[in-house]
């Protein structure tokens, strides 16, 4: 079976590194908030070429933090509206909720199935506060055109970067865009930890500020809470992890535009869509998506080849339970999304022969 992401064959390259990070926390007694965090913060600030880099417990936290700092900092007030993408993962949308904001769903592009400056412009009321771009799949969105959009307009811009580490535009990366972006370094991520883990990233000093005391207890002092914060942070030891995978997360970035390349290159089968970008800076791979109107079909053929893939996702947040008042909302192309992609195998440590196994059963497929 070729597997979808094989996480120990990855993470096996850096055995000998990871291992060293680890003896080196564990043997220094300190475990929260320490020198591997500052360094790592540090590091992913600069590889984003943003002023502060705050890490936190996960990408969910991320954006949820930073949502809430705003209302902190009086930038929104309780129940103003979010613009987000109706075909994102539902963390996009539970942050807004959790933040007591009003997330207000918008139909993605066709093309690039990320915002479009169009569809955020149908939209917008006067409550609108804030725009959420998902660099979904590893896509940066539009962020030249919704910048421009949202300055004219004073609205705040935060960017979910979980799935787009190191994609750019004209050079300016995913997490540099914004007022503010959260990642994610969960385990499959690009970059990712052995556990969990996120981070905000931002220019804006006032707000770095409060959102490292909100992940904190909203303490800055140890006793002395000046905001009902949380407990949101990111340890030592996923840290130390993660100073050591960003030193390779150009190169793997690499490899996955090498075999994106392929896959858009040479499959060849008028019933898969396969997806687009213009640059080749645009995108990281996270995920290969291709899209196919008898998935479920799809995918038991390429069980039966062995090779393994994955729905993402298979229902849209507006039709899951855990959100019963968007019930009666219709996002026809949203839906026909959800219905249509499946992600193949996207993974570095990927041989040229997997590679080639896979397109000639994708060229094959005719049901």
């Amino acid at each position: 079976m070729i597997d979808f992401l094989n996480l120990q064959k990855s993470n096996s390259r850096y055995n000998d590194e990871l291992i060293k990070a680890a003896v080196r926390v564990i043997e220094s007694g300190w475990y929260i908030s320490g020198s591997e965090l500052d360094s790592f913060e540090e590091n992913f600030a600069k590889y984003c070429n943003t002023t502060y880099a705050i890490g936190v417990a996960n990408g969910l936290d991320a954006l949820t933090l930073t949502l809430k700092a705003w209302l902190e900092l009086g930038k929104v007030r309780p129940n103003d509206e979010v613009i987000v993408p109706a075909n994102t993962y539902i963390a996009s949308i539970l942050a807004i909720s959790e933040a007591g904001l009003k997330p207000i769903l918008v139909e993605p592009s066709e093309s690039s199935y990320n915002l479009s400056i169009e569809n955020i412009k149908s939209q917008v009321t006067p409550k609108t506060r804030i725009i959420l771009p998902v660099h979904l799949y590893g896509l940066i969105s539009p962020m030249d055109e919704i910048m421009s959009f949202s300055r004219d307009n004073n609205f705040l811009v935060l960017e979910d970067s979980a799935q787009a580490h190191g994609s750019s535009i004209n050079g300016k990366k995913a997490g540099s865009w914004g007022d503010a972006a959260g990642f994610s370094f969960y385990p499959g991520k690009n970059l990712g930890a052995l556990g969990d883990a996120g981070a905000i990233t931002t220019n804006d000093t006032e707000l770095a500020e409060t959102v490292s005391y909100l992940r904190n207890y909203g303490s800055r002092v140890k006793y002395k809470h000046e905001f009902k914060g949380v407990n949101s942070r990111l340890d030592e030891i996923q840290a130390a992890f993660l100073n050591v995978k960003l030193k390779y997360l150009d190169e793997d970035t690499r490899i996955r535009r090498s075999i994106a390349n392929r896959y858009i290159n040479e499959i060849n089968n008028e019933l898969i869509i396969l997806p687009k970008t213009t640059y080749e800076e645009n995108h990281v791979w996270h995920l290969f998506v291709i899209r196919v109107k008898n998935r479920d079909a799809l995918q038991r053929y390429l069980s039966d080849n062995n090779i393994q893939t994955v729905i993402h996702y298979p229902t849209p947040p507006h039709r899951q339970q855990a959100y019963k008042e968007f019930k009666g909302l219709s996002f026809p192309l949203s839906e026909e999304l959800h219905r249509e992609v499946i992600s193949i195998p996207m993974d570095p440590t990927l041989t040229e022969e997997q590679v080639s196994y896979i397109i000639g059963v994708l060229n094959k497929f005719s049901c």
